[in-house]
């Protein structure tokens, strides 16, 4: 497929933000093939087929969610018939947390009340045919499900993994995000971007997990200035994980996996919503500044720009040694127009630091010889180098 193919998200005419989540224990209270698939395998113990999945990766150097997949494809034989309709089927019966079933609309009306576009992500070592099963996911509650997949022979049985979601390559899936650029297989995620079009900056990320498999996301949310946040249980009360990733720097927020309105969760994405749409606006404005700045150097050359930042320099002096400094500087350039050696005189006339070096015999030589080149013969000049 050539790059032109793929299709793209660029930056909008509002903010974006991005809200990315783990799947199991985040959105769920536990794994999603515990909840049905597991069991229908002959498991009485789910933890016995995680045992069983995760010797077989150890003994292999295997990867542990290739091994889970192997695991999954090799108990449903003469089971199950092990296609995406029936691992749809076992997401349907996912539970999910409370108040989970209403998010994600609540959440993105009310970014659009406040002009920020909210989007919601995926980003998980779950399957995607189990997730895409579910009632939040059916209701097209997802920008994009980034998760495990298999491939499925001639649309029907699965035969081999697709995709491979663990918890190291997870951050792959924020830079596509970042960029727009959300095709697994679109290369355009390693492109250089300029800030500018960036469609949603690391500022704009907002990352939920429950455990260390959400880590590397979690720091690399927080390096760049997003908001990770570490969710646990309500009933159990357990927050031996969150407070851990806290006291590591991996988060900046914990909170009760309770999505319901007006619960802590609930507020505090509000809270970011609005933070969100007041740093935008500044951040606007910085832009059409930043862009003025570079529409008025183009029409100076080099040497020119150089000489205007001595001047602001020599403006900014804040003690005699600054001022000697620049001087330094401002002597190794002879060609001054009138307007710029005006400017010099004018600021050594409020600048005291600026005038105390003026009886140095180079800056004095500096200063005379502006003014013999200019004529600047005036009382208020000439004084000064007396």
């Amino acid at each position: 497929m050539s790059n032109c193919e793929y299709v793209r998200k660029t930056k909008e005419d509002r903010p974006v933000l991005a809200v990315c989540y783990d799947f199991d224990k985040t959105l769920s209270p536990d794994d999603m093939q515990a909840q049905g698939y597991i069991q229908s395998v002959g498991y009485d113990i789910a933890d016995d087929f995680w045992r069983k999945s995760n010797a077989m990766a150890d003994e292999n150097d295997m990867d542990q969610n290739l091994s889970y997949m192997y695991q999954m494809l090799h108990e449903a034989e003469g089971r199950i018939v092990f296609n995406k309709e029936k691992l749809q089927e076992y997401g349907s019966k996912v539970k999910l947390f409370p108040g989970v079933e209403g998010w994600f609309e609540r959440i993105r009306e009310y970014g659009r009340e406040r002009g920020v576009i909210v989007e919601h992500y995926i980003i998980s070592s779950g399957l995607k045919e189990m997730i895409e099963g579910t009632s939040v996911a059916r209701a097209g509650a997802f920008e994009r499900i980034f998760a495990s997949s298999f491939y499925f022979e001639n649309g029907r049985l699965a035969k081999w993994p697709a995709q491979v979601v663990n918890y190291t390559n997870k951050t792959q899936f924020l830079f596509r995000i970042v960029k727009g650029v959300l095709d697994v297989n679109d290369p355009a995620v390693n492109d250089y971007l300029p800030p500018e079009q960036i469609r949603v900056p690391f500022r704009n990320i907002v990352y939920i997990g429950d455990s260390d498999t959400d880590i590397p996301c979690m720091a690399l949310v927080s390096s760049y200035g997003g908001h990770s946040i570490g969710v646990y249980d309500r009933v159990t009360q357990d927050k031996t994980k969150v407070y851990k990733m806290m006291r590591e720097n991996r988060i900046k927020y914990f909170a009760p996996a309770d999505y319901s309105e007006g619960t802590e969760l609930d507020m505090l994405l509000k809270a970011i919503i609005d933070k969100t749409a007041a740093a935008e606006k500044l951040e606007r404005l910085h832009e059409i500044n930043k862009k003025e700045n570079i529409e008025a150097d183009r029409r100076h050359t080099k040497e020119e720009l150089e000489k205007m930042d001595l001047i602001s320099d020599l403006d900014g002096s804040f003690s005699v040694s600054k001022a000697r400094q620049v001087f330094s500087k401002l002597s190794r350039i002879k060609d001054w127009s009138r307007e710029q050696a005006e400017r010099m005189f004018e600021i050594a006339l409020r600048n005291s630091h600026v005038r105390s070096v003026m009886q140095d015999e180079e800056v004095k030589d500096f200063y005379n010889g502006l003014a013999e080149k200019h004529g600047l013969d005036g009382e208020k000049y000439l004084k000064l180098t007396k």
